[in-house]
């Protein structure tokens, strides 16, 4: 089987962070966004991956040669030279999707966070015998988005409502999705729109399915979405994988600490926390809602709530970081600084409270 992973796009709502890596390199939970969904593939057969690209595409390949042998499935490129939109990409990757095998093929936006239930979408496609199926999830404000219409039975799909004014559903594309080949011949080579284009397209030929995804989502392209995610990730961990989760006196909540980080005395850590590799976290250090990524130093005292830290950055002595501070790489807060909601370029230095949300360049 086969997968394709859309991960164009510049990230410009994940900056600064995106300005060190691709978004699907950013980490997530203690790993590249995209190495959860590579992981999930691999678990249900698939073999290889086609990731669809167009920005930093050397950084992608360098990722990928690691993670082909760690994960043990194939990795390839399919570079786009312009923007593509959703559905460019898959016909400008059809001779690597399509094998002359019939065999359905995985589709996934790169920043879709979820438990991927993958196994069950393939039961479902086969089960029901159209040519796609698409995952949709329930949200409580459908006017945010494109709204699914769809028959509750047999969940074949009847049409799209973009952004309804009024209340016609509550479900929305989640960004995964299982296509027959024959969809690719409905593709043209030139930059189009899988959602506004194609699927109402297979929906007028009543061949368009969709399958309600259990457990929680979440578009984790934004700080704010992000941090909710997270949460929602590590309450997926409490109840399917406890294991994973870190447990001792100075932990609340859910809470993952790569097991090469150093946490000083009288900490306390959580709810909804993840500690990269090489952390180190001195005496007294309180954090929350936050994540902390490979090679941090928090020294002693400093709080972390609500925000994300960038790799190897350094939070001061008695510093307080909160409300959506995000720091980009290697990012140095000075002892007693307070950050409320600062969004800090790579490589720098603060050595003044930054009192109200404002990028600091």
């Amino acid at each position: 089987m086969k997968a394709l992973i859309l991960v164009g796009g510049f990230g410009t709502r994940l900056r600064p962070l995106t300005l060190s890596v691709p978004k699907p390199l950013v980490d997530f939970a203690n790993k590249p966004m995209i190495l959860h969904q590579i992981e999930a593939l691999k678990a249900i057969g698939v073999d290889e991956v086609v990731l669809a690209i167009n920005y930093q595409p050397e950084v992608m390949l360098s990722f990928l040669k690691e993670f082909e042998a760690k994960v043990g499935i194939k990795i390839t490129c399919s570079q786009e030279t312009e923007p593509m939109g959703t559905a460019g990409p898959l016909a400008l990757a059809r001779d690597k999707l399509d094998d002359g095998s019939a065999e359905p093929f995985f589709v996934l936006n790169s920043d879709v966070i979820c438990e991927y239930p993958l196994k069950q979408m393939l039961e479902f496609h086969k089960k029901h015998g159209g040519e796609a199926s698409i995952m949709v999830t329930k949200v409580d404000e459908p006017s945010k988005y494109g709204v699914v219409i769809l028959d509750e039975e047999t969940g074949r799909v009847d049409r799209f409502v973009e952004k309804p004014k009024i209340f016609v559903g509550n479900k929305i594309n989640a960004g995964i999705y299982l296509l027959n080949p024959s969809v690719l011949n409905m593709i043209e080579l030139r930059p189009t729109s899988i959602e506004k284009e194609v699927f109402p397209k297979i929906a007028t030929k009543k061949q368009l399915y969709s399958m309600i995804l259990p457990g929680f989502w979440m578009d984790i392209g934004q700080p704010k979405d992000y941090i909710s995610g997270l949460r929602l990730y590590l309450d997926s961990l409490r109840r399917n994988l406890p294991k994973k989760l870190s447990f001792g006196a100075h932990i609340i909540g859910n809470v993952i600490v790569d097991e090469t980080a150093q946490i000083g005395e009288g900490c306390l850590i959580g709810p909804d926390v993840a500690i990269g590799p090489g952390c180190v976290i001195e005496a007294g250090v309180r954090l929350s809602r936050c994540t902390v990524m490979r090679g941090v130093r928090i020294k002693k005292h400093a709080c972390v709530s609500g925000s994300i830290i960038g790799w190897h950055c350094t939070v001061g002595q008695w510093a307080r970081v909160e409300n959506m501070t995000v720091l980009g790489e290697d990012v140095h807060v000075c002892d007693e600084v307070y950050s409320n909601g600062g969004v800090v370029l790579p490589h720098k230095e603060i050595k003044s409270s930054i009192t109200k949300p404002e990028i600091v360049m």
